[in-house]
């Protein structure tokens, strides 16, 4: 077998790059030959020496010409034209595959590598025998073969149980075949498989929910079968396979005649039944049919023929009712068989009703009433299918009933929301009954499922789809955001410090500054949205927390909304970030406080969840485990339900233009679940609304000291120092700024744009480095790289990574255990020289 891959692609580079060796080799030989041939022969005998070294040559070249047509052999020109198509080639998504007449695989690239489970070339297997199974995989299979050996396109989608790669449930997969002409004549043949399952998990659901109802009909307490107009029996359930003594694999396709299980005279009636174009007719049969074993056995065959338009005979649709003795041979064996029909039909999940063309609901089971509610009279006085589905949905299902009850075929199914309370859902097929309606103007079958939870699922996906995008795109914006904040800041404070206060701009300066951090504010609380902010977390007693907490509460609520503050006993330490907790709730108790204008009551309640009781509670996302609770609820108007969708995300707000930014619960959203816990709300028009955050309680582990907050720092009096920094930032104006502050408090300070240009200073610097501060996110080479980098030969080397992200979200990036000092952007200039002072100290 030909190699694959990377090993495929040398390959053909050695056999090019040997042609080319050998063609030079030969030329090397001949001249000298020819030259001492004229040197030490004359005359004729030269004459012949050069006959003889040109027949060689024009051998050589009839060799080298057959060669390259039939592709053993290519020139360089070839191969650089070549090399983009075999790097497309290699690293595309979907498998390629590239076989010779004769079937033997010639090329493969990585995709199908993976498809076909293989390790090494050896184990590539081609796609014939890549897809084996049911009928219909071997049928489409033999097609694309087929198209192959004709050369010519084809494409075949393929529903493969198990899937490729390992998959254990199924894979959807589209193969394509298409001829390969040769450069030196021939052609191969380039097979592509793509998995395409997330494009058909639409039709996947379908398919199983056709499953099921094959599965109930098969199973039903009545025989069922279709005829086709040549007389063949085209399907047959289990149940009346059973009964009849076949097996059900031999006569499911086709093996089966109508001539085998019914009298000659039953079938010439049955098949001279005649009726006006568009007609559907229903004939009842009491007769014998005929078991495997030749027997007969007493039946009752409801028979049902439609007519085209043409007038042509179609295929039929029986039901067929056991008498024989010991199931339905009497009355009392009969009326059973009714009784366990009834208890089917009332018993299986899928909704089943008989309605008028005006959609009047005649007859239903237990499902229909469970999924659709008690009846609603429609205009009629009767009840009503309309009167069960949402207005909006109506249109669409009164264009699918008036194509049923005109007996065409192929109606789509409809979804639809279902009226009243709650946002309730369902698929609906519908398809005709009789023609010209029964004596109760029965016209149309209906089926549905109830698709509530599986709607509900797909709004949440959607849903969290949306937020982890906006996420996404909140930290990216908040990352560059910080960096034009970090050199309007750092700029701000060297105006400062070169202006006193009576100077008439520092008050300007003052401003940009203030207005900078206010910027600043809100990029945290974008971060914090994104949980991509730079967390401190300690150990906390939440009943601590909040009384101190109590104070800044009464402040901000004002005198006309009272504070409730309930503590639970005994609560459970949680590990949180106390500054980013505080603003958890002074953010809940500020909306509280906005939905209560005319005052009220705000209560703020803590409490001990045991993991039996947060598994009682069956929210949504929250598994089962201890929990620390905090419950901020209000008397405030509440939140409308087209509303309560949407509280979480960025930028919405129902405040006024000017009173809210739309990022305070969203930012309380990211923090809590940055920390490991999980938010709810509940809402009642008029009445009020209630937040429950849970917190993870936190159990310390065996022998392991507890970390407790770090004492205040008294502010350092003396900020200068002495020893080189290396100032690593891809940023011209925050490197700029940066650079003279350190300057300015007496550091040697050498400044790299990148982290290839850090490693260049590195070696040739004749001093050495005794800090490093640096970016975390630069182009060619990132911190987290350069700091590998710098270890090998600095392993002592003190490092100050600075970033707009979040610590966490690159601490994965380095080694386990390495140590380093972080610093989030924007700070001030006070603050950097602050950090390395503390850090050249240690």
């Amino acid at each position: 077998m030909a190699p694959t891959g990377d090993k495929a692609r040398s390959t053909i580079d050695r056999s090019e790059k040997s042609g080319n060796i050998w063609l030079l080799v030969l030329l090397a030989i001949a001249l000298p030959v020819a030259f001492l041939g004229l040197n030490l022969f004359s005359g004729d005998q030269a004459r012949m020496a050069i006959m003889a070294i040109l027949a060689l040559l024009a051998v050589a070249g009839v060799f080298f010409i057959a060669a390259y047509a039939i592709g053993a052999l290519q020139f360089s020109g070839a191969s650089g034209r070549n090399d983009l198509t075999k790097a497309m080639a290699d690293s595309a998504g979907e498998g390629l595959v590239v076989t010779e007449e004769n079937g033997g695989i010639v090329y493969a690239n990585e995709a199908y590598l993976a498809f076909a489970g293989a390790r090494d070339p050896a184990d590539v297997k081609p796609v014939e025998r890549l897809f084996v199974g049911a009928p219909e995989v071997s049928e489409a299979i033999y097609r694309l073969a087929q198209a192959a050996r004709e050369h010519r396109a084809l494409a075949e989608e393929i529903r493969l149980s198990p899937g490729l790669a390992g998959r254990a449930d199924f894979g959807w997969y589209r193969v394509r075949v298409r001829p390969l002409p040769r450069p030196g004549g021939g052609t191969a043949t380039l097979w592509s498989v793509s998995d395409v399952t997330h494009e058909r998990e639409r039709h996947e659901n379908v398919f199983q929910e056709l499953q099921h109802a094959i599965d109930y009909l098969d199973h039903a307490p009545a025989g069922f079968f279709s005829v086709e107009i040549d007389g063949s029996i085209a399907y047959i359930n289990a149940t009346l396979a059973a009964w009849l003594g076949h097996d059900l694999a031999e006569v499911g396709s086709g093996g089966l005649r109508i001539e085998d299980v019914l009298p000659a005279n039953v079938v010439a009636i049955m098949t001279t039944i005649t009726g006006a174009p568009g007609e559907v007719r229903t004939e009842t049969f009491d007769l014998d049919m005929r078991r495997r074993d030749g027997q007969a056995m007493p039946v009752r065959i409801y028979h049902r023929v439609a007519f085209g338009q043409d007038g042509e005979v179609g295929a039929s649709r029986s039901l067929v009712l056991n008498r024989s003795a010991g199931e339905e041979g009497s009355a009392e064996g009969q009326r059973a068989a009714e009784v366990r029909f009834a208890r089917f039909f009332n018993n299986t999940p899928v909704a089943i009703a008989t309605l008028q063309r005006g959609g009047r609901i005649l007859r239903t089971n237990a499902s229909f009433a469970r999924l659709f509610g008690p009846a609603q009279r429609g205009e009629d006085d009767g009840p009503n299918l309309f009167a069960q589905i949402a207005e909006t949905d109506r249109e669409a299902l009164s264009a699918a009933l008036h194509d049923a009850a005109e007996a065409r075929s192929g109606v789509a199914p409809v979804e639809v929301s279902l009226a009243g309370d709650g946002a309730r859902s369902a698929r609906i097929w519908l398809s005709p009954a009789e023609e010209g309606e029964n004596e109760e103007g029965e016209a149309v079958l209906l089926y549905a499922l109830d698709t509530s939870e599986q709607r509900q699922l797909e709004r949440q996906f959607a849903q969290a789809q949306k937020m982890q995008a906006v996420g996404q795109l909140a930290g990216g914006v908040a990352h560059d955001f910080n960096n034009v904040l970090q050199a309007i800041i750092g700029y701000s404070d060297l105006l400062l410090a070169n202006h006193r206060q009576t100077d008439p701009a520092f008050q300007d300066i003052m401003q940009i500054k203030q207005n900078a951090n206010r910027a600043a504010s809100l990029v945290r609380q974008l971060l914090a949205f994104s949980r991509r902010q730079t967390l401190r977390p300690e150990v906390l007693q939440l009943g601590d927390v909040m009384s101190d907490l109590s104070m800044l509460l009464k402040r901000l609520l004002g005198e006309r909304v009272e504070l409730d503050l309930r503590h639970g006993r005994d609560l459970w330490p949680i590990k949180a970030d106390v500054n980013q907790f505080e603003q958890v709730v002074v953010n809940l108790a500020v909306n509280a406080r906005d939905a209560m204008p005319d005052g009220g009551k705000l209560t703020i309640r803590t409490a001990n969840v045991e993991a039996q009781e947060a598994a009682e509670l069956a929210l949504t996302g929250m598994p089962g485990a201890d929990y620390v609770l905090v419950e901020v609820s209000d008397t405030g108007t509440g939140i409308p339900p087209d509303v309560m969708d949407k509280i979480f995300e960025p930028f919405f707000t129902t405040k006024d233009i000017g009173k809210g930014t739309g990022l305070g619960l969203s930012t309380v959203f990211g923090i809590v679940k940055q920390s490991g816990g999980f938010i709810y709300a509940d809402s009642q028009i008029g009445q009020g609304t209630s937040f429950r955050v849970f917190l993870p309680r936190h159990v310390p582990e065996e022998g392991a000291d507890e970390e407790q907050p770090q004492a205040a720092k008294e502010e350092a009096r003396d900020l200068t120092g002495e020893g080189v920094i290396l100032l690593v930032e891809d940023e011209d104006p925050v490197r700029a700024v940066n650079g003279r502050a350190l300057t300015a408090r007496g550091y040697t300070v050498l400044e790299a744009a990148s982290g290839l240009e850090a490693l260049e200073i590195m070696d040739e610097q004749e001093v050495p480095v005794d800090l490093v501060v640096s970016d975390v996110v630069m182009p060619e080479m990132d911190g987290p790289t350069l700091l590998r980098e710098l270890r090998g030969k600095h392993p002592g080397l003190k490092v100050i990574f600075v970033s707009g992200y979040a610590e966490d979200a690159f601490r994965k990036n380095l080694p386990e255990g390495e140590e380093f000092n972080f610093l989030p952007k924007p700070f001030t200039l006070k603050q950097l020289v602050e950090t390395v002072k503390d850090v050249m100290a240690r």
